[in-house]
């Protein structure tokens, strides 16, 4: 697997290629954004992106990233405020982890994030719910022909959905699918904000899904959906 890891701090890169290389992986070093937005573009396993750098941030290395690949993103960063998590999390990244942190942790959510990907991956086939096409195999979805942009949180919860068709799925079994790790920001409270926006793109009337339907007192389910031959 490869990973390019994008940390201008010479002491937490070294230690990070090494524990990462020790696991097997191979990684490519860049100290700064200008050299991270040339190597993007080689379609890496994995992006460990620092959110601080010399000629830029991170959030804009992840956005480049999510428009040209579908790849799991992680951030670290030493901030830890809730905006920044969000604001991270709405550009496409797929994990947060504060400095300091123990190696063991950041690989487990590593290895966590490809896992993911791995298990959309199984899913090879388009599928259409009322005016709604879901590309699984280019990770892309549509609404009346135009392509919606999702999150990857917001794209993995749609497809913990799909696999469950037909199966009313609680909040807790939600939130378990799309994050197998701990994670302060993944919580009953930001479900329900993701279902909110899922909802606001998908839906022709938020207020009436069809496609996300409530099933009250026990969770929810996905709405009518047929497999496009």
């Amino acid at each position: 697997m490869k990973i390019l890891l994008v940390e201008d701090d010479k002491t937490i890169a070294e230690g990070l290629e090494y524990s990462l290389t020790s696991e097997g992986f191979e990684v490519t070093l860049c100290e700064n954004k200008k050299e991270a937005d040339k190597k993007s573009g080689e379609n890496f396993d994995l992006y460990l992106l620092d959110l601080s750098l010399p000629d830029g941030s991170g959030y804009e290395i992840c956005r480049n990233i999510k428009e040209k690949q579908y790849a799991p993103v992680i951030f670290l960063t030493a901030c830890d405020d809730e905006v920044n998590v969000v604001m991270g999390l709405d550009m496409g990244a797929d994990d947060y982890i504060t400095k300091p942190f123990r190696i063991r942790e950041l690989i487990s959510r590593i290895k966590a994030a490809l896992r993911h990907y791995q298990k959309l991956d199984n899913v090879m086939d388009v599928y259409r719910l009322e005016n709604i096409l879901i590309n699984t195999k280019q990770a892309k979805v549509y609404r009346n022909g135009e392509e919606v942009f999702l999150t990857s949180l917001e794209y993995r919860l749609l497809l913990v959905l799909l696999n469950n068709m037909g199966q009313v799925l609680s909040r807790n079994q939600l939130l378990e699918g799309i994050w197998d790790i701990d994670g302060d920001f993944i919580n009953d409270n930001t479900l329900s904000v993701y279902i909110k926006r899922l909802r606001d793109k998908l839906e022709e009337d938020s207020q009436n899904p069809k496609i996300i339907v409530t099933v009250r007192g026990l969770g929810y389910r996905m709405g009518n959906t047929r497999k496009e031959a």
